[in-house]
């Protein structure tokens, strides 16, 4: 919009004060560089138009089949939602066995804030979190812990080159404590999944269903099926069994032989060990419960338990284990939902490969290989989900944009052949910046899907200024029409190169770009920088084959 308004009020206004007509004399006649260089591509230009118009037919077949080959390589190419960026640091679960102490957890992560210290001179600093904040936006157990590594510059790096190989590294020296499995991600990356996912890795494979134990088996199964796949960086079964519960299951016949009752029984284990309310203590205007326990010496054990006495109704005692059986058992260490259904996750972390082709080799895998029972089922999100969600919505906008971009060319030139003519300069701009993304070895992203909306406006702007050339010669008389086509060309060469150029050149620092954040403008001006190439070639050769 605002070059829109510059160039009907400013540009105008400029052009009347600076630009001036040249006066006839022997300096004025002397050329300009930029002359100079328009003279000879028009020189070389004006040869090869001729070739091409005779030969129109060859040149738009072969047309036809780099756009059939784009295509075809473009539905073999990859997908990401965004390209992963390099935050700079390093974060990563450290999950031990479900149940474990918080004492345990602080002196596992311990070691392994020293080892990676000890080991690893790129580290700055390395700060482990353990359980929740104050508000538990993150719910996380005690046998789980967040740990963050800052890292020096990369200039300072000295026992390895990329980030990849410090975390291959900093893996191998952790495995050594046993007992431990390690995710590694990124710090605002895992937030980032989590709030949008509630799943911290980058692909989630959820299972849904009724009960929690044939879910937890799925969710191991599915990690056997899929172990070794190209591409999983880190892989972890949400726990939900495994942990620990002293259980008390009475023996009812027992029970009525002594006389006793289960909500008598469930009171005192609960006094004895989670306190009971044996009276109120007043102090002023305060009033506080006085509650009752075992000492912490006989709150340790299982024996504790065991040998808890209880009173018969005769007056003397017994201990609990002459009526219940109780023991160590295995129960749910978590209970996940999502829109009222039940759920586990098997979570991935990507490495070396595009979410979208992994997300396909695994559910061809599962497909194969998985049986779920009635009423279970799989869903995938965390970075697949966006991808996908990003995709559809693409696939609403682009055709309206193209769309919109038709009714102003119909207007522009009232013509419905000449409108369809400018309107193919798009598919072949999709071909330059289809085979950029595959010789720069990147996967389609939803920042390569603007560069190509950005493209589409500069392609159909420069066929619009080709035709709308022609036209004008020939409301000038020109009735020959190949005299037309060469005088035309040869007209809006100039301009047409000037807008190629200018935004080739505008995006190339942002194609070679290694600074924080290239990732996601590098395939915006890869498509942009390819698609310009073939979108230029066409309108300079293909587009005065098709009108002529």
């Amino acid at each position: 919009i605002g070059a829109m308004v510059l160039c009907l009020t400013y540009v105008p206004m400029m052009s009347a004060l600076i630009l001036r007509a040249p006066k006839s004399d022997k300096k004025s006649d002397k050329k300009s560089y930029g002359d100079k260089f328009v003279h000879w591509v028009e020189r070389k230009y004006q040869p090869l138009l001729e070739k091409s118009l005779s030969k129109g037919k060859l040149i738009i077949g072969i047309s036809v089949v780099l756009f059939g080959i784009a295509v075809f390589t473009f539905s073999k190419m990859g997908g990401e939602f965004i390209p992963q960026l390099d935050e700079g640091d390093i974060a990563f679960h450290a999950i031990l066995k479900p149940g474990s102490s918080l004492t345990e957890t602080i002196e596992t992560t311990t070691k392994v804030e020293q080892i990676i210290k000890a080991k690893f001179p790129e580290v700055e600093k390395i700060v482990s979190r353990i359980g929740v904040a104050e508000i538990p936006t993150d719910p996380m157990p005690m046998d789980i812990a967040d740990i963050f590594v800052i890292l020096k510059p990369k200039g300072e790096w000295t026992t390895v080159s990329t980030k990849d190989e410090l975390i291959e590294e900093m893996k191998e020296a952790v495995e050594i404590i046993p007992g431990v499995n390690y995710e590694f991600t990124q710090p605002i990356e895992m937030r980032f999944n989590e709030l949008l996912e509630g799943v911290r890795e980058d692909i989630a494979i959820k299972i849904y269903g009724e009960d929690i134990n044939v879910l937890s088996q799925k969710a191991e199964e599915i990690t056997k099926i899929i172990a070794g796949t190209e591409g999983i960086g880190d892989m972890k079964a949400e726990a939900t069994t495994g942990l620990p519960q002293m259980t008390i299951t009475y023996n009812r016949s027992k029970l009525a032989q002594y006389g006793l009752q289960i909500n008598t029984l469930n009171q005192i284990v609960q006094s004895a060990f989670a306190g009971g309310t044996a009276g109120v203590i007043f102090e002023g205007e305060k009033r506080f419960d006085l509650v009752v326990r075992l000492n912490s010496q006989n709150r340790k054990d299982i024996s504790d338990v065991q040998n808890l006495y209880i009173n018969l109704p005769s007056g003397t005692q017994i201990p609990l284990r002459e009526v219940a059986d109780i023991s160590y058992k295995s129960g749910p260490m978590q209970i996940s939902r999502d829109n009222t259904n039940r759920r586990t996750y098997v979570g991935i972390n990507v490495r070396g490969r595009d979410v979208k082709s992994l997300v396909t080799e695994i559910k061809s895998k599962l497909d194969a290989n998985l049986k779920l029972p009635s009423g279970y089922f799989i869903r995938y999100g965390g970075a697949f989900e966006n991808l996908e969600r990003a995709s559809n919505r693409l696939q609403t906008v682009v055709p309206i944009a193209l769309l919109l971009i038709f009714v102003l060319i119909y207007f522009a030139l009232k013509s419905l052949p000449q409108t369809l003519m400018i309107y193919i300069a798009i598919p072949m701009a999709t071909i330059g910046g289809v085979f950029a993304l595959w010789l720069r070895d990147m996967p389609f992203s939803i920042s390569a899907g603007v560069g190509f909306i950005v493209l589409f406006g500069v392609t159909v702007l420069n066929g619009l200024v080709m035709i709308s050339g022609l036209n004008e010669l020939k409301d000038e008389g020109v009735t020959n029409l190949k005299d037309r086509i060469i005088e035309g060309t040869k007209r809006r060469i100039r301009p047409i190169m000037l807008t190629a150029f200018t935004d080739v050149l505008g995006f190339l620092p942002m194609a070679i770009s290694a600074s924080a954040g290239a990732e996601v403008q590098r395939p915006l001006a890869t498509v942009v920088i390819g698609g310009l190439l073939t979108s230029t070639l066409f309108t300079l050769f293909v587009l005065p084959i098709l009108y002529h």
